[in-house]
């Protein structure tokens, strides 16, 4: 579908992939090797979560000091970027801060990885690094560093999944996620980011229903390039707008409305701020260091957060949902 946009006197032609109707959201028969678990699992850990070096762990962190090497441009998404490896052979993908006003989508998607996998929520390892050193063939330079994701023999991925017809829809867990997201104003929910991956673990294959490129939050929302990581325009929000015939609505403005109008009940709303609840104030500026982020930013952002949760709670307040 092409829409035509007037900026001025000069169109500017978009192509989107929009239906003329919304799809169809409900479960799909769940397969044997779709469980539960291969969306969420109970976080019994959950105070004990490192949320600066992620469920990976410092181990699989990227290197600051050592010399990267270009592979290839990195494809696809709105920011820059590039394919690199480092001395041991480990291939990272590199996604680096754009050259417009849009904002940088790396610092936003590893807090948001960081806390969706303290939570429960299967998370690829995924680091910031604010430059790095690239070597591009006989040459080397200082670049300017983002969000470091690793591609290793431990995680293939399959293919996507959708956000309309997947094995979890309905349950809590897939509820409870979508309010995580639009809590954090991610504007980019669509099927494209998500992923099904092949994990090995403990000498078995596991399979786990991945949400990734994060990036397009912390910020507003919007059906198109939002900006990104702006903490005036996501504190300024007003988040949930009412609760109406037992539904909650919220000020979202992003893509795929369908997954979330008249389909988020207070329950989901309780269920999910008891998880994001138990995260402590170490923890909350763990995730944001993370990404990168300064002392005095991260104090706005978790005091924005604070004033959400508030919310969430306010609205499922009188909630009888199961515990997380």
């Amino acid at each position: 579908m092409i829409k035509w946009l007037l900026f001025g006197a000069f169109p500017l032609v978009i192509s989107t992939s929009m239906p003329l109707c919304a799809p169809d959201v409900h479960p799909t028969a769940p397969p044997a090797d779709a469980p539960p678990a291969a969306l969420w699992e109970r976080p019994d850990d959950l105070a004990g979560r490192d949320l600066f070096n992620g469920p990976w762990g410092a181990e699989h962190a990227p290197d600051p000091a050592v010399e990267y090497t270009f592979v290839r441009p990195k494809q696809g998404g709105a920011n820059p970027g590039v394919v690199v490896t480092d001395p041991s052979g480990r291939e990272w993908h590199v996604k680096q801060a754009p050259h417009n006003h849009h904002g940088d989508e790396g610092p936003p998607e590893v807090v948001l990885s960081r806390v969706l996998s303290a939570v429960g929520y299967h998370q690829p390892p995924v680091y910031y690094l604010p430059s790095f050193t690239l070597r591009d063939g006989s040459s080397t330079r200082i670049e300017p560093g983002g969000r470091f994701r690793l591609h290793g023999s431990a995680m293939k991925a399959r293919s996507d999944w959708s956000w309309q017809q997947n094995p979890f829809v309905g349950t809590r867990p897939y509820q409870g996620l979508l309010v995580m997201l639009l809590l954090f104003n991610s504007s980019d929910l669509k099927n494209s980011n998500n992923t099904v991956y092949d994990v090995q673990r403990n000498n078995r294959t596991l399979q786990w229903y991945v949400v990734r490129d994060l990036g397009s939050s912390l910020g507003e929302t919007a059906r198109f390039i939002p900006k990104r990581g702006d903490i005036d325009r996501f504190a300024r929000d007003r988040f949930i707008t009412r609760v109406e015939r037992g539904f909650v609505t919220f000020d979202y403005h992003g893509l795929h409305q369908e997954i979330i109008q008249r389909r988020i009940t207070p329950d989901d709303v309780a269920w999910a701020s008891r998880l994001l609840g138990g995260l402590s104030e170490r923890q909350w500026k763990d995730a944001f260091r993370a990404g990168g982020y300064d002392d005095a930013l991260t104090a706005r952002y978790i005091a924005a957060i604070r004033t959400r949760l508030g919310a969430l709670r306010a609205v499922g307040g009188g909630s009888q949902s199961e515990e997380p």
